[in-house]
């Protein structure tokens, strides 16, 4: 793996190059990206496309990149931007795309504004949302994430979070009605770690949450989607998103092993099932 700096007007974006030069395979690269998933989220499943070259990167402000935009957010339509200057700068054509969770909403948007620049797109369980029937509730229990964070920290805010994500089905009265969700419940201390900035649990990516694919524009695309989804993630939020944002799409969602981050290793806090899951996603890459 080679690590580079590509300088961009208002940010200078950290990326890696694994695997044989682009010259030296006769696959497309394959570029993989996550929100807020850094490089290192992709270093397992990676390591099972040996023929490929395989591109990681840092979205802005995350990681090794620094933005000097003067912003906090993270918008999918300015990191959509930033991947289009990386594959530009790259200049290896079109690429194969892996994008996972906040990643695949920046994907689409990236599909949107330079379908040239993506062969093959799976966007793996983008959590858009207003694609959901019950797009206000969702948003309602989002914003009780944002509040438990900013009123009692990391591990109030994370046990929020697993509470909306793990909850099966639409928010109904039933979801709202249940006591704030306990850290200790999930072997998590209960004291405040007094951050405020965290990119999954402040409001800093609501945009991420908030976008509204274009589905004419990524129909019309050259661009093959695909809009992946977990097997054990069956009924959670992100499942939902995901199969509502293929039926936008006039399609279904492709089944993957494992859960949401199934791709992951055992270096991982929630290890996945990565070599199935890198084999399936192997599988349709290939059938282009």
């Amino acid at each position: 793996m080679t690590e580079h700096i590509l300088e961009l007007p208002d940010a200078d974006l950290a990326y890696d190059l694994r695997g044989p030069a682009p010259a030296a395979s006769a696959h497309r690269p394959l570029l993989m990206i996550g929100q807020p998933m850094t490089a290192d989220g992709f270093s397992t499943l990676a390591s099972y496309f040996p023929e490929r070259t395989v591109i990681t990167y840092d979205p802005r402000g995350l990681g090794r990149s620094v933005r000097r935009d003067g912003r906090r957010d993270n918008s999918p339509t300015v990191q959509a931007e930033d991947v289009h200057a990386l594959i530009t700068a790259l200049g290896v054509g079109a690429v194969d795309l892996f994008a996972s969770s906040g990643g695949a909403v920046t994907a689409l948007a990236l599909v949107t504004a330079h379908p040239g620049d993506v062969a093959t797109l799976v966007a793996h369980e983008p959590p858009i949302l207003g694609v959901l029937p019950d797009a206000e509730a969702a948003e309602r229990a989002q914003a009780q994430v944002r509040d438990a964070y900013q009123a009692k920290g990391s591990f109030a805010g994370m046990a929020a979070f697993i509470a909306l994500t793990s909850w099966q089905g639409e928010y109904t009265d039933d979801y709202f009605a249940q006591p704030p969700a306990d850290p200790a419940l999930f072997g998590m201390p209960t004291e405040d770690d007094g951050t405020r900035d965290d990119p999954l649990l402040s409001d800093v990516s609501w945009a991420v949450t908030a976008y509204s694919p274009d589905a004419a524009a990524l129909k019309a695309a050259p661009t093959r989607v695909l809009i992946a989804v977990g097997a054990e993630s069956a009924g959670t939020l992100t499942a939902r998103t995901a199969e509502a944002t293929a039926a936008l799409l006039d399609s279904a969602a492709v089944v993957f092993p494992s859960h949401h981050g199934g791709f992951t290793g055992a270096d991982s806090g929630y290890p996945g099932q990565p070599e199935p899951f890198a084999h399936r996603l192997r599988e349709l890459l290939d059938k282009e």
